[in-house]
């Protein structure tokens, strides 16, 4: 696994992502309830997708930041877990906020998720839960599910901001979002065939997880 520079984009939402964290962590009061309903919900979309894509032995967690999802994706007790991320100091950041028997199953490694340094299919299941939300333009889009499918040899978990009648002027989302019909013709376009898709909130399509299986 040699490192990848980090994009340009990359770059940028890295930089938010680490005055985001770097705030949070000066906050020592424990999550409040709304904090603990969105990790509860999301952990719970996450372990339905993982379901939906068999369960797969080895994954990658693109642009994984400090490792959120590491203890979902840590309990099928058999799975190896790769994480990558373009920001070292924020891997570097994520050992200290889980304890070593679960660090002991995370691999990480310094990457751009537009050149991921692994070979061809050389993961079961690639899992971005973060990066590919901030994605606006559709080549960008494009371009990375390009590299997903070249390291993935069986399926894709994504996340995805959708414009919907629930989104608002204070998401924090920088430009517009596509439409359900413009992202799944994406997936399509980049070779994948709809496994399954969730929404947050049910009836509004505001962030959605995709499982995506290749068509080949």
């Amino acid at each position: 696994m040699s490192a990848q520079p980090p994009s340009a984009i990359e770059l940028e939402i890295a930089q938010r992502y680490d005055q985001e964290h770097a705030r949070a962590c000066l906050q020592p009061q424990a999550p409040g309830l709304t904090g603990r309903l969105v990790l509860w919900r999301e952990e719970r979309l996450v372990r339905n997708a993982l379901k939906v894509a068999g369960e797969p032995g080895l994954i990658l967690d693109v642009a994984c930041g400090v490792g959120r999802f590491w203890p979902v994706l840590a309990e099928h007790a058999n799975r190896v877990i790769l994480a990558t991320d373009p920001s070292q100091d924020i891997l570097d950041h994520a050992l200290t906020h889980h304890p070593q028997s679960l660090l002991k199953r995370v691999k990480t490694f310094q990457s751009s998720a537009f050149t991921i340094g692994l070979s061809e299919n050389a993961v079961d299941c690639i899992f971005c839960m973060q990066l590919f939300q901030h994605l606006t333009n559709p080549e960008h889009r494009l371009a990375m599910l390009g590299e997903f499918y070249r390291v993935s040899r069986d399926t894709v978990m994504v996340a995805v901001r959708l414009d919907g009648r629930f989104q608002s002027a204070g998401s924090g989302t920088e430009g517009p979002l596509p439409s359900k019909t413009e992202v799944e013709s994406e997936f399509r376009q980049a070779g994948f065939r709809l496994l399954s898709h969730q929404d947050f909130f049910p009836g509004c399509a505001r962030m959605r997880i995709y499982v995506l299986g290749k068509t080949s």
